[in-house]
């Protein structure tokens, strides 16, 4: 990891440094700023999205950290004595610092399959859907008319179509959290 602070950083956030700075925290595994101003750490998080075009995490606890949670790719609040600033401004609120691995190794993990899943199931029921329509027309000799009432084509979507998806997003989870915690190489899968 690279631990930088407030005053080093802002010598190496000028143009003619950053490539350099860039291609040393890209061969870093975490990259720390401490001692810098809420300008610096959004300008830092700005730079490696735009020019590494890497995915950004940023974690704060306080009011000077929502500019940099607010310009990451996810942000991550943590509430504690500085105020609620920061959870207010991030996606995702933890308690303590220690809760950060759970959420990216096990519910990270879990929402990124699910997700995966739920694209390919809603493919797959368009598919089937406009796949009966049209050799539905076959039938009909292309007249157009319909091959399914309104209230049919509603319940379709509605009930048949939506509470699988609503089942399968809450409850799936492929690979215990216990596993997740103790493998976080299962992650990049």
């Amino acid at each position: 990891g690279l631990v930088i602070d407030g005053r080093t950083l802002e010598h190496v956030l000028h143009d003619s440094l950053q490539n350099i700075f860039l291609e040393l925290a890209g061969k870093c595994r975490a990259v720390v700023c401490c001692q810098a101003t809420p300008l610096q750490k959004s300008f830092l998080v700005k730079l490696v999205r735009s020019k590494l075009k890497a995915m950004t995490l940023a974690v704060g606890d306080g009011a000077n950290d929502v500019s940099m949670i607010q310009v990451a790719d996810i942000g991550v609040g943590i509430s504690g004595q500085e105020g609620m600033q920061a959870v207010m401004a991030s996606d995702f609120a933890i308690c303590q610092f220690r809760h950060l691995r759970k959420l990216l190794l096990v519910h990270g993990h879990w929402c990124y399959t699910r997700l995966t899943n739920m694209v390919l199931y809603y493919f797959y029921k368009n598919v089937t859907y406009v796949n009966l329509l049209f050799w539905y027309q076959f039938f009909c000799g292309f007249s157009g008319t319909s091959m399914t009432d309104y209230w049919i084509l509603i319940l379709f979507n509605l009930l048949f179509t939506s509470m699988p998806p609503i089942i399968y997003g809450v409850l799936d989870k492929d690979v215990s959290a216990e596993i997740l915690m103790e493998l976080p190489q299962l992650y990049t899968m």
